[in-house]
């Protein structure tokens, strides 16, 4: 029997998603469009080459990253598709971003 690969976001990658999706609401929505139009094709070609990102073993030993229009989004790979666990500026400090989410 084969399984589907998906993808699941966790509760703090959701949150993230909801302050980017207001951001751009109140910004800019034709950019907001295809911010999220861009994410839900780069999450599904995390599930098909799930090792694609870059390693960011440094911070936790299964961290990963992928670039999205000058943010990441963090993921970790699982047996049958990846987690999201963040989405956030490429400008941000990321070991101390996983250090308070640990926490969490």
């Amino acid at each position: 029997m084969f399984r589907n690969p998906q993808y699941l976001i966790n509760i703090l990658a959701s949150r993230d998603l909801n302050e980017i999706a207001e951001y751009f609401a109140e910004n800019n929505l034709e950019a907001g469009e295809r911010f999220f139009r861009e994410f839900n094709r780069k999450c599904q070609q995390l599930v098909n080459f799930p090792h694609s990102g870059k390693s960011y073993g440094t911070i936790r030993p299964d961290l990963r990253g992928l670039p999205l229009q000058g943010y990441v989004i963090f993921y970790r790979v699982l047996e049958d598709g990846v987690e999201i666990l963040r989405v956030v500026s490429g400008r941000r400090n990321f070991p101390d971003l996983f250090k308070e989410s640990d926490k969490n």
